[in-house]
């Protein structure tokens, strides 16, 4: 249903002038990814700056029929929080809603609303003494309903798991405007089924979150970082395994990069260099951290590495004595994608298999992508330790875009298929959204698919929320 005049006049006199946007150009940064790769049109753009207004307005636009899409900080890669181009959509973003409420110190948890930038939210937990581990590339514009709806999960995962490990309690604006109430910093409740876990990672389609309570940890006091290079990706399954055997949980960050990875940073990204005189195959940038500040962690690195040289894991290493060189080395990491997109457009898949896997299907798959279109670049890169790689395609060197883009179907059918033959899932942290809404069918099993569709009715039967999203 169109949003009339009427509807109009309610919002503005719940939200005021601060909190509803018509204007067009005011509203067109909320109708357009960061990566310009999905644009939309809306009828509004919402701002409740609370919880109460939140519901409110969600309750108008159910009972006039008006979908809504929920929005943080719009920094996702699958178009989840972008209108589709009807213009009868209602972006709400909860941009404004974005206080820490409480920090308990003893209970280890913090409690804030949904437009808290993660980086505000660590740095909140820091000053306390604390933790909060999620770390990723967006980490200075994403919200944390946004991390949320898509259960993010960034480079710390292979210590503290992703959203749905780190969150004890949500507070959610139901479709027909009613809030559940869930903030509770338990860690253990059993009574009954976990009702939080069917919004993290929904996208917003089930609902709104408004507020979570998330889990704190000790302050990392020591930190170890090595850049490191590999024969293969077999050399690194198996070095991780070393390294867990070893140091136990504080292995932190174990970053698996292939050489096309870091050539495209090499060329495109001012600042950055080699490590290393010499070109290698495959890097893994290697991280231990602990809570002590007199954990011996160097200690442990070298001689983990050293055992590696033996073995015939590692090739090369180097271990960070400054904190500008630990910059200087995630930032070879953490740049990847910035440089990618200067060598035209490409194909960004984000897939997870198990970890001992990755070999096989980085060799089987890549054997099939040179068949289907001989030169294809292929930068591989991932966090291995929960068995994510980010397997994006760039076009061979010459190639016109438009001839790439037109291969995408073929490209991306073949990624996902050899995904799916080793038990895999096409999309490990990023979510569905509308990039992969239509693929999941072929992927996901018949009755997982129609359990979630099951879901979706109960709690959103008018189809109001994120439509177009998701399923």
């Amino acid at each position: 249903m169109a949003v009339d005049n009427v509807l109009i006049e309610r919002l503005q006199a719940l939200l005021g002038e601060t909190g509803l946007i018509r204007d067009p150009q005011r509203m067109a940064p909320y109708l357009c990814d960061w990566r310009k790769a999905y644009r939309g049109r809306a009828a509004l753009v919402l701002r409740p700056a609370s919880t109460g207004e939140a519901a409110a307005a969600v309750r108008l636009c159910h009972e006039a029929g008006v979908p809504l899409v929920p929005q943080g900080g719009n920094t996702g890669l699958c178009g989840g929080s972008i209108p589709d181009d009807s213009g009868e959509q209602v972006v709400l973003s909860l941009s404004r809603m974005n206080r820490i409420r409480a920090l308990d110190v003893q209970n280890d948890t913090v409690t804030v609303e949904a437009g808290v930038i993660l980086a505000q939210l660590q740095a909140a937990a820091a000053e306390a003494g604390r933790l909060f581990p999620l770390s990723l590339g967006a980490e200075g514009s994403c919200t944390v309903g946004g991390n949320l709806a898509t259960n993010a999960g960034g480079t710390a995962v292979l210590r503290y798991g992703n959203m749905r490990e780190l969150t004890l309690g949500l507070e959610v604006v139901l479709p027909d405007g009613q809030v559940w109430n869930g903030l509770r910093g338990l860690r253990k409740d059993n009574t009954g089924y976990d009702l939080k876990q069917l919004f993290i990672g929904a996208e917003g389609t089930l609902g709104v979150i408004t507020a979570a309570v998330l889990k704190l940890y000790p302050a990392i006091r020591s930190r170890a970082t090595a850049w490191t290079a590999l024969p293969s990706a077999e050399a690194a399954v198996a070095l991780i395994g070393a390294l867990r055997a070893r140091c136990g949980d504080r292995l932190t960050g174990f970053e698996l990069m292939s050489r096309q990875s870091l050539e495209f940073v090499l060329r495109h990204l001012p600042g950055c260099s080699d490590p290393f005189a010499e070109p290698h195959p495959w890097y893994v940038l290697i991280e231990l951290s602990d809570p002590s500040a007199e954990a011996a962690l160097g200690e442990w690195l070298e001689a983990s590495l050293g055992e590696g040289f033996e073995s015939g894991l590692v090739r090369d290493a180097v271990i960070a004595t400054s904190e500008a060189q630990v910059a200087a080395l995630w930032a070879l990491r953490e740049g990847i994608s910035e440089a990618q997109n200067h060598e035209g457009p490409s194909l960004k898949h984000d897939i997870t298999v198990p970890i001992s896997l990755i070999p096989e299907f980085i060799a089987s798959t890549g054997a099939r992508l040179e068949q289907a279109l001989p030169g294809v670049r292929i930068v591989c890169y991932g966090h291995v330790g929960d068995g994510n790689l980010h397997y994006n395609l760039s076009k061979p060197p010459g190639m016109e875009d438009a001839a790439f883009k037109s291969r995408q179907p073929q490209l991306t059918t073949l990624v996902f298929d050899a995904t799916s033959a080793m038990h895999g899932s096409i999309s490990a942290e990023h979510g569905l959204g509308q990039a992969k809404r239509d693929a999941v069918r072929h992927y996901k099993d018949p009755v997982e698919q129609a359990l979630m569709r099951a879901l979706k009715h109960t709690l959103d039967p008018r189809g109001l929320m994120n439509p177009g999203k998701v399923l």
